[in-house]
């Protein structure tokens, strides 16, 4: 195994935490697996392009995630808070016909065609860490990824809000006679979830480019992270992301011809070993 290999797995890795942390967050909120998660997660990604193409892609690393973290607010209003009564097969059944609308309208606006999107001019050549040459843009993507898993990690134990919503996430119910806005919470999980999966798209456009197939890989390694991290669980998600990239990226190079299944099968053996996932708790 040489160095560019693993980077190239943490970069992968660095996008799977990005897009998996907003996943469990609202899953550990509003108890829904949001199968529209990967859409939105598309959706950054044709912002990126179109920010990119009129004005600059630094824009567009800013101003994807506002834009999804609308979205977010908007599906929270107008869908999640609707049918919060209704059962989780339901729910999960709407989110993911509003992916499928999603989908749906990207290919409306911009095509089918993949959309490339450039990576910014001083980012374009490559750094040489440790010895080893490497693109100078995906040393950029590992780093913005870890300084926002750590200001997540740091902002959900450390201020107000962050007690606020691990308190609803863990009983609603008390959290609420307790003083605490669950409704609110409610809205600035959602909100935060949606733009986190922005910035992943956003992050991921230059190496991917903008493809209106792009959501659906995306949404089931997210999906495997957060089962397999322990539902809910925000560090779970983080680690297990950052490992299954590695894996992924390492089987294509070592076991090409059973390197798809590695996530699957990681699946299955933590469901069968230890259900409730790595850094979740039994119920039971």
């Amino acid at each position: 195994m040489n160095l560019a290999q693993l980077l190239n797995g943490i970069s992968l890795g660095a996008l799977l935490m990005i897009v998996s942390s907003g996943l469990a967050m609202i899953y550990g909120l509003r108890g829904v697996m949001n199968f529209s998660h990967g859409a939105l997660y598309m959706v950054g990604a044709y912002v990126a392009f179109a920010v990119t193409t009129k004005v600059s892609f630094w824009f567009a690393l800013i101003g994807a995630p506002l834009v999804l973290g609308v979205v977010g607010a908007i599906l929270e209003l107008a869908v999640f808070r609707r049918v919060e009564k209704r059962s989780p097969i339901e729910v999960a059944l709407i989110a993911f016909g509003i992916a499928l609308l999603i989908e749906r309208g990207v290919v409306a606006i911009w095509g089918s065609n993949t959309k490339p999107v450039p990576a910014p001019a001083a980012l374009s050549g490559t750094w040489t860490f440790l010895g080893t040459s490497y693109p100078s843009y995906r040393l950029v993507v590992i780093g913005i990824a870890f300084v926002v898993a750590i200001a997540l990690v740091v902002w959900l134990w450390r201020s107000r809000t962050g007690l606020h919503i691990r308190a609803a996430s863990h009983d609603g119910g008390t959290a609420s006679v307790m003083g605490v806005n669950v409704d609110m919470m409610s809205l600035i999980v959602v909100c935060l979830g949606a733009a986190l999966a922005g910035l992943a798209g956003t992050l991921a456009a230059p190496f991917v480019s903008a493809d209106p197939s792009m959501d659906t890989a995306i949404l089931i390694n997210a999906l495997i992270v957060v089962v397999v991290g322990g539902l809910g669980s925000i560090a779970g998600a983080m680690i297990t992301g950052l490992a299954l990239g590695i894996l992924q990226v390492l089987g294509n190079v070592y076991v090409p011809s059973v390197a798809p299944l590695v996530p699957y099968a990681l699946l299955i053996a933590i469901i069968l070993w230890r259900p409730q996932g790595l850094a979740g708790t039994r119920t039971q």
